[in-house]
Parts: structure tokens; sequence; C-alpha cells
């Protein structure tokens, strides 16, 4: 009974105090790093919010997004407390994070189910057939920050790239003509990606205990192409994966009314990296099996009356299809 008294459950929560005496490098950026700000979250939220509706929308926030945030023991020593917490190995610290009981406890609905082939009919990542880990291609320094306030993961400088480990691939030789063919032009997911999962229509409230919940109103398995809604000179490709995130215009509409009036300025369905990827696929089976495709693309019909404006730059209309000839 007296074994833990005054322990401190999660001294890392404070990661300048108990963390930062031996690295000090970590904790200089940690708080920077997205698993600990969950900035990307607020990036979105700004851009459909407005100002006078952030007080409801923080204490929303706080009762169900919040738990997603990560600290350094959560990682390295605990599963994190969004899964009820535990010691991995006792308190022996890991320098790599368990993939099972701390990557994909967190990140579990859809990545994990990807990762490792647990959707019926996909098989597993082509990475995870040859035996690579979260940390084969998401290094320490994007998990622990640089120091610079990024808007999403896609903004991070170390994030995970397919080029970094096959940046040959536009090189003329003895590399497959079509990646020379398709630079540019479309994302490699777009050609490497199985179907993935899309989730629609998300809910938050309180029950009557007073205790927070969320509901979705339903997941599939889908793959659909879609403009580029990230297209920049960094990410050039016209065409990319989009994927359907769980968003809703009434959202939040337990603690404030109308909580998202900018809804429309981003799209539900979002640029994509599933990690579903197979060296070869139903898409990059023959020329004819992505050009001339419809039901490969985004379409009108693929979206809820209701989504279309939000949705309209990634929609490709019919006159956007690649032709059978590549037109």
């Amino acid at each position: 009974d007296t074994a833990h008294t005054n322990l401190i459950p999660n001294p890392s929560q404070d990661a300048k105090t108990y963390c930062g005496e031996c690295h000090p490098d970590v904790v200089a950026t940690e708080a920077h790093s997205l698993h600990s700000n969950l900035g990307g979250y607020w990036t979105v939220l700004d851009e459909r919010s407005i100002p006078s509706d952030h007080p409801a929308l923080e204490e929303a926030f706080e009762n169900h997004c919040d738990s997603c945030h990560a600290t350094c023991g959560e990682c390295h020593v605990s599963q994190p407390n969004l899964v009820g917490g535990g010691l991995i190995s006792g308190h022996i610290f890991q320098k790599e994070p368990s993939m099972t009981r701390n990557c994909t406890a967190c990140h579990g609905s859809r990545v994990e189910k990807e990762f490792f082939g647990l959707n019926e009919g996909v098989p597993a990542d082509v990475h995870r057939t040859k035996y690579m880990a979260c940390g084969s291609c998401h290094s320490a320094d994007e998990m622990h920050g640089d120091g610079v306030e990024y808007e999403d993961r896609y903004a991070v400088a170390d994030r995970a790239k397919c080029l970094s480990c096959h940046d040959g691939i536009y090189e003329t030789g003895d590399n497959v003509s079509q990646h020379v063919m398709h630079q540019e032009k479309v994302s490699c997911q777009v050609c490497h990606a199985m179907p993935y999962k899309n989730c629609y229509s998300c809910h938050v409230a309180k029950d009557i205990l007073d205790l927070p919940y969320f509901r979705t109103e339903s997941t599939e398995m889908g793959f659909k192409i879609g403009f580029n809604p990230l297209q920049s000179d960094e990410r050039p490709e016209e065409y990319s994966i989009v994927r359907h995130i769980p968003i809703d215009h009434g959202l939040f509409e337990f603690y404030v009314e109308d909580a998202l009036p900018n809804f429309d300025v981003l799209p539900t369905w979002k640029f994509a990296t599933p990690h579903t990827i197979q060296r070869s696929t139903p898409q990059n089976e023959s020329c004819g099996s992505c050009h001339g495709n419809r039901e490969l693309f985004l379409q009108e019909s693929d979206v809820l009356p209701e989504y279309l404006e939000a949705n309209r730059d990634v929609i490709v209309p019919d006159d956007r299809v690649p032709g059978p000839m590549g037109n």
C-alpha cells in the first residue's frame, strides 16, 4: 500500500525536468513534435472554425482528442495512456519503441491493419513482408521534432519519403520506364497502393455519466485517385491517392452550434499515403488498368451532396481522367 506513495506516474509530461538532464537535445525540440503538440489537428480546426468558438473547441479537443498526445515515457517505457498504460518490460527503457505496444497501440485502426495485412483481402505492406519495422522509415528526428513548428505531418522535413530509399527510380537505364513517364504526374501510391480504410462522419459528445465518447457513421475499404490537394513545388504530382476522413459538419455540435462555419475550405477526401504498398497492384497491371478506368478516380457520385463543395478541387471530372492512350 505504501510502495508507490507520492509516485509520479507520468514524469515525462514534464520532459524538461525529468528527461532533460540526460537528453537536452531531444527535450529542446520535443515541444515542436506533432506527437507532442498535436499541431496537425489545430491546423485544420483553425481553418474550418472561427476564433470566437475556440473556447468550446478547446474543451471538446481536451475531452476527445488530447489523449492522442504522446510523451517520452509513452513511447520508451510504457504503453500509451490512451490504451491503458502499463510498463513494456518492467522499468527498462526501450531505445526503439515497440511496434505493437507503442506505435500501433495508437495507430491501430488504420496503420496497423494496413501494414500487417489485417484487412480482409488486402495483403501486408511489402515493406512489412521484408521485416521492416516502423523505425525503418520513421526516424527519431521525425518523432522528436527538429525545433520547427510544422502545420501537419506532410510538412515535416524529416518525414518518411519513398525517394529516401528509392532515389534512383527516375533515372534512365534499367529502371521501369513507367516511373520516368509518370514523374510529377502521379504520386507513388497511385500505382503502388492497395485499398485502404475510409472513415465517414464523426460526432463527439458526453454520456449521462459525463464520460466523453465518439461515434463514426461507417468505415469501408476503398481506393480513389483525386487531384492532389497538397500540390506544391515539393509535391508537384497532379494526381494522388485520397482518403475520406471522419469529419462532419456537426462534429462538435454537442459543445457549440455551427462550430465549423468554414467547413468547405478543406476537402473531406484528403491526401493519403496508406500503408498498403505492393510492387504489383491491380491498377498497374497494364496501361488500361488505370488509363480510362473511371471507377478508380474520385467522382461526384462518390461524395455526399453536403460535401460536394468542400471536395470540388479534388474531384476528377470525366474530361480529366487520363485516356486509354495516356492522353
